[in-house]
């Protein structure tokens, strides 16, 4: 892992995955604390609300931490600003190639930019782009997914590229026996996200906890795409009846774009905003039944609430153990 404290300026290269409503400031801080990299979610987060977000979260740590932003939210650039203005060493780029012209802003900045490659093409293509680290997240993931798995993923793409920037693996993990084989392939660390969720710091409602830790790996399943003209990044998520309002939401902004009501942008930004409620619902008002419960599947892997230094703690221990069997001395 030393390649990848180094680069994030950590004790521990396990990044804290980026959930809205989730990563914010007192996860964040605790992750950092413990000795990893907390990540700041900053989804549909306006630029005042992320600019309140980052002070929040360094009254609480000194240490290094990241923000996530989303490369189609539409003030990707006032956000990028707010990130420069705090001297955020390390920003993450997710969904989708980065719009012309954000890179070279967060490199003003002096930040770090990391990006996700979903595939080998999009990761040779983000390094030829000038990326300073890649996160290669596998299907296993909660909330926003490809359609690889995380195996097939890092064995594709690690062996091309881990030689050129630091690649994090994400999805799917949840014990240290599994960090240790992506170190062993040559990963500079591991994001993970839904691991964190029950951590007593997390600031997630009582009822979504009990929910992950009630929940075995095969109840996180992937929303299903009811028209191919509305692209819909599939999300993985604890199947319950808002499964059955998302399709209700995509055939009304379908109808709407098929009566001209609305344009294609417009169309995705609502189904955007529709996650956004949905897992505010869950995450904050508790309501798991109506709300989006996304979790990754190493959900089944979530066994009670704890802090996050013995959750790194235990990750750590395994990871070393594990690599350890494989190298005695």
């Amino acid at each position: 892992m030393a390649r990848g404290t180094a680069f994030l300026g950590c004790e521990v290269a396990i990044l804290g995955g980026a959930m809205s409503w989730v990563s914010e400031r007192n996860l964040v801080a605790a992750i950092s604390n413990a000795g990893g990299f907390g990540l700041i979610a900053c989804g549909a987060m306006t630029a005042d609300l992320l600019d309140a977000e980052i002070a929040g979260t360094k009254a609480l740590t000194d240490r290094p931490f990241g923000v996530n932003l989303i490369t189609m939210h539409p003030d990707l650039f006032d956000l990028i600003a707010v990130c420069a203005k705090h001297k955020v060493g390390h920003v993450v780029l997710a969904g989708g190639l980065p719009p012309r012209g954000s890179l070279e802003a967060i490199r003003e900045s002096g930040a770090k930019v990391v990006c996700f490659a979903p595939a080998l093409a999009m990761a040779k293509k983000l390094i030829r782009s000038g990326v300073d680290a890649l996160v290669i997240e596998g299907m296993e993931a909660g909330g926003h997914i490809g359609p690889v798995a995380t195996s097939v993923l890092a064995q594709e793409i690690l062996p091309e590229v881990a030689n050129e920037v630091p690649v994090f693996v994400a999805g799917g993990i949840g014990r240290g026996e599994a960090i240790a084989a992506y170190l062993e392939m040559g990963a500079a660390g591991v994001q993970l996200g839904s691991r964190f969720v029950c951590a007593t710091e997390s600031i997630a409602h009582p009822n979504f906890k009990r929910a992950f830790i009630r929940a075995s790996a095969r109840d996180a399943i992937t929303s299903v795409q009811i028209d191919p003209r509305l692209p819909v990044i599939p999300v993985r998520a604890l199947k319950n009846a808002s499964t059955e309002l998302f399709t209700a939401k995509q055939r009304e902004v379908a109808q709407q774009l098929d009566e001209g009501r609305i344009e294609m942008a417009e169309a995705q930004l609502q189904i955007e905003r529709y996650w956004a409620g949905a897992l505010r619902r869950a995450v904050i008002d508790g309501d798991v039944e109506h709300g989006s419960v996304m979790a990754g599947q190493s959900v089944g892997m979530v066994k009670a609430e704890e802090p996050v230094a013995a959750i790194i703690a235990a990750l750590t221990a395994e990871a070393e153990a594990a690599l350890a069997a494989r190298h005695p001395r």
